[in-house]
């Protein structure tokens, strides 16, 4: 098969979606391998390495020329003509947030599995899993830092120091990105409580830091019992595909205090903060009631060398796969049968049809 990597243009967004290691590994299985120029410098990765893997170097038009396009972001409008019927696309897709693309794929007719949706058996989402845990430790450094006066948080160092309390943290959601936002809170010294609709899942949290931050279900009550009291409210809840519920509205934000911060890693699920909207790392906060918001959809594009390597350790697999047997690689794994949003025309991932009020199918009977 032929494989395209393009280099990504999304503002600041410095991964790449295959190391040449992944490259060697394609070629010598017998694929052919276009690069973009560039495609991994903003991750330390010379054109050098690429051709030494076995790699072709080109424009881009050259590697979404290919029969299947690996990417890490979703295409941006400038990408939207690359988009034909015969291109597979594998790539993080989230589409409930962003109707121009579902328009986009569909209207081409190009087959787009997303990172986000591939998914075990066990529920697990193998492919999202990695950035959600840089993800979340990223909220809690990014979060700290616009805390700081000059860049007009409150002035709360989150770790205090002895004879002052230390910052809270309250973190929406205990799944993957709210886990690692724990773990780096806590690191600081800061005063943590999660919140979660799954009392198995609190039960593991206190388990598994030693009753050492607080953990609550989630409901409005308690959301806006905890408000006043947050320096740092981390977003961190998930729905598979769907589109986030906003679990903080805007009548809720004025119960939190001037210069607090708001970090939502749903932002490219469009969010559980009704406030929230997406950002850049270029302008990454604005103002709404004096709460400082950050909706940088990209966050891990901000350490491309970890995130990097950590999505293509989860990412090969798949990409192997589906190089060797196309679409029909789908049958061979339920994983990535899930991974399905669009294919020829068709919108067949129902959390994305919800979320636009749109006809879908299954993916089974799509492919059948």
């Amino acid at each position: 098969m032929k494989i395209g990597l393009p280099k990504e243009i999304k503002v600041k967004e410095n991964r790449v979606a295959l190391t040449p290691g992944g490259v060697g590994t394609l070629v010598r299985r017998g694929h052919s391998v276009t690069v973009e120029r560039g495609a991994g410098l903003g991750s330390g990765i010379q054109d050098s390495e690429y051709v030494a893997a076995g790699a072709v170097l080109g424009p881009a038009a050259d590697a979404w020329a290919a029969e299947m396009v690996v990417k890490v972001k979703e295409p941006v409008a400038t990408e939207y003509g690359y988009l034909r019927d015969d291109l597979l696309l594998f790539t993080y897709l989230h589409l409930a947030a962003d109707r121009p693309l579902t328009d986009a794929l569909l209207s081409a007719g190009t087959t787009g599995v997303a990172y986000e949706t591939v998914q075990l058996e066990d529920g697990s989402l193998p492919l999202l899993t990695p950035m959600s845990e840089v993800a979340g430790r990223l909220s809690v450094q990014a979060g700290a830092y616009h805390l700081q006066k000059p860049v007009g948080g409150r002035g709360v160092l989150l770790g205090g120091v002895p004879g002052v309390q230390a910052g809270h943290v309250v973190i929406v959601g205990g799944g993957v990105v709210g886990t690692n936002a724990a773990k780096m809170a806590m690191g600081l010294g800061a005063k943590v409580t999660v919140l979660d609709v799954s009392h198995r899942r609190l039960t593991y949290l206190d388990d598994v830091f030693f009753g050492k931050l607080t953990t609550m279900m989630s409901s409005e009550a308690n959301i806006r019992a905890l408000l006043p009291e947050a320096d740092l409210l981390v977003g961190a809840v998930l729905i598979p595909g769907a589109k986030a519920p906003h679990l903080v509205t805007r009548d809720m934000l004025p119960l939190m205090q001037e210069g607090s911060v708001i970090v939502d890693v749903a932002v490219d699920q469009g969010g559980c903060v009704e406030t929230i909207h997406p950002t850049t790392h270029d302008d990454p906060t604005y103002l709404v009631d004096g709460v400082i918001h950050y909706g940088v959809a990209n966050m891990p594009g901000a350490v491309p060398r970890t995130s990097t390597f950590a999505l293509t350790n989860q990412t090969l697999p798949y990409v192997l796969l589906l190089a060797d047997h196309g679409v029909n690689a789908l049958h061979r794994s339920r994983a990535l049968m899930l991974g399905l949003n669009t294919y020829q025309g068709q919108l067949t991932y129902q959390g994305v049809a919800d979320a636009f009020e749109l006809p879908s199918v299954g993916a089974d009977a799509a492919l059948a």
